[in-house]
């Protein structure tokens, strides 16, 4: 069952076009993933979900009715661009934004209490807004999101400007909310976060979906003939040679498409016996940044398939 559905949205701002005729669902009880490039039109999106932008045309359904003003009390938001006030003390910032969506009283406090012990800024409760670190403060914005207990939470670009502990921690939350039942919107450009947290993802590019689809079955369909290859020592000698259809360096791993899914013996004999030391060797297996890669690396618009835009959906 689809709680939120996404039908045919578009947004232009004079001649630019930001979202182009966007179409996905949002499944029950999922984390879902709105990817994309930097300005590939994900936060217009989700502004029109929110009701902030109003569609040039296209509608946002919330369990079969149209979404109106009524939706926001149900939603805690994040957006890309933070909005605490600068000179309010961290406390009565929190216990603002709870008020505002309708929660207030010593649960809330106390709430507000424990979610700053978690993040460890219970010593900076009393602290002003502008005295505090950009990761702070992102905490900060994070716990007033979330703190109303809504029944939707949208994330745009979340974990901007946290460290790798705190990012853990925000991601430890939003698998405890998904557990709860809560419905996790979040979006990003940081295609390892999306491929760890995300049930469904929708990829965006230029303001059009390119792909959209529960992930295990989009990584699925994508792996077949791929591999994954971490190694040291000098793979060149691959090039060219009448097994191999495409090689793609990421770095720490490098993807090897191969013409037929049956070779991948064969490539591993090979390596094996140019003394190649292979440290992992995945059949099959690719990763969520390779299909982005593959589907959004292209400058002009077009995307990395003959086919065009993908789609995954469930059986």
């Amino acid at each position: 069952m689809y709680t939120l559905e996404v039908k045919n949205l578009t947004k232009t701002f004079g001649k630019l076009v930001a979202v182009d005729n966007a179409s996905f669902e949002v499944p029950e009880g999922s984390v879902f993933g709105l990817i994309g490039r930097n300005g590939a039109g994900k936060t217009t999106t989700i502004r029109m979900m929110m009701n902030i932008y109003l569609p040039d045309s296209g509608e946002v359904i919330l369990r079969g009715a149209k979404v109106g003003q009524d939706f926001k009390n149900q939603v805690g938001y994040l957006p890309e661009e933070r909005g605490l006030y600068k000179k309010m003390r961290v406390l009565d910032i929190l216990n603002y934004f709870a008020e505002l969506k309708g929660k207030s009283g010593r649960a809330s406090h106390k709430k507000a209490d424990e979610y700053l012990k978690r993040f460890d800024l219970y010593d900076r409760r009393l602290s002003k807004i502008e005295d505090l670190s950009k990761g702070n403060q992102q905490k900060v914005q994070f716990i007033a999101t979330i703190l109303h207990d809504p029944e939707f939470i949208i994330l745009d670009e979340p974990f901007s400007g946290l460290d790798p502990i705190n990012t853990n921690l925000l991601k430890e939350i939003i698998l405890e909310m998904k557990e709860k039942g809560k419905i996790i919107i979040f979006s990003t450009h940081l295609m390892d976060f999306a491929e760890k947290m995300c049930d469904h993802i929708v990829m965006i590019d230029h303001g059009k979906v390119i792909l959209k689809g529960a992930l295990n079955e989009i990584k699925s369909k994508y792996a077949q003939k791929n591999v994954s290859l971490t190694y040291d020592g000098d793979i060149s000698f691959l090039q060219g040679n009448p097994i191999i259809e495409k090689i793609a360096d990421y770095g720490n791993t490098t993807g090897i498409r191969l013409k037929e899914s049956s070779q991948t013996q064969q490539l591993l004999k090979m390596l094996i016996d140019r003394n190649v030391t292979v440290k992992k060797f995945d059949a099959n297996d690719i990763s969520l940044q390779e299909i982005f890669i593959e589907l959004a690396g292209h400058e002009d618009g077009s995307n990395g398939s003959a086919n065009g835009g993908k789609e995954v959906r469930n059986a």
